[in-house]
């Protein structure tokens, strides 16, 4: 008996949006620097059916600082990466990653002064 996978359908979308390895790298590298820096905590990642989301905690318990969003639906609009802010406020939006990144590099630069 055969089994068919979502991959084996051209036209539709998978079952879930999650970051890449390469998406990973650069988050996980600036979280890393920013918890060195006493700034952050925890983490949580979550991988829906539409949207995948690495939110950051200053305490586990708390709402999360910041989110960083991965929209495949929007990437030929606005771009597919967003970076919320506490209260839901968009920091940032692009099509590259590290652009939208930039924001929270210039605040661990500011951190660490």
């Amino acid at each position: 008996m055969t089994v068919l996978t979502p991959a084996a359908f051209p036209g539709r979308h998978p079952e879930q949006v999650a970051f890449h390895r390469t998406e990973l790298m650069p988050i996980l590298s600036l979280y890393g620097r920013m918890v060195a820096a006493g700034e952050w905590r925890d983490y949580g990642i979550s991988c829906l059916r539409d949207v995948a989301v690495f939110s950051v905690f200053r305490r586990t318990a708390e709402t999360p600082l910041y989110r960083i969003e991965k929209r495949p639906a929007l990437r030929m609009r606005q771009g597919q990466y967003a970076l919320f802010g506490a209260e839901g406020q968009v920091l940032k939006r692009g099509h590259d990653l590290a652009s939208v990144l930039s924001v929270l590099e210039r605040k661990l630069i500011r951190a660490v002064d």
